[in-house]
């Protein structure tokens, strides 16, 4: 099992007091997933929105990819996240309360497939 860290939010531990850790799956299109292998991620300004059913990281940018021409994506466009129905239910109810946010780590490669902390 390899593991490559993409990228990192590395104010996420100065400003925030976090509580629980999850690992959530990305749905990305072609050329981002190739834009992100090559590490062009950034997690400065992102964070995670929900609404009790689907769960999306929003703000992270990730640049374009230059061969993908006219397919290309856009670069701060919301991406799902792939979590258990449990697991959002817990992330909506803990979002709910005042002064909680859901706020992405890192995000790393895992047998080839883009993970988020």
């Amino acid at each position: 099992m390899s593991i490559k860290i993409v990228a990192t939010n590395r104010k996420a531990s100065h400003e925030y007091f976090i509580l629980e850790k999850f690992e959530a799956g990305l749905v990305l299109q072609g050329s981002e997933i190739k834009s992100i292998r090559a590490g062009q991620m950034s997690l400065a300004e992102a964070y995670i929105r929900t609404d009790g059913r689907e769960a999306w990281l929003v703000d992270a940018h990730v640049a374009p990819y230059e061969q993908a021409s006219i397919y290309n994506h856009e670069p701060r466009r919301p991406r799902k996240l792939l979590l258990h129905k449990k697991e959002i239910r817990y992330l909506w109810n803990e979002v709910r309360q005042k002064g909680v946010t859901i706020i992405p780590l890192k995000v790393y490669l895992s047998d080839g497939r883009a993970k988020i902390e």
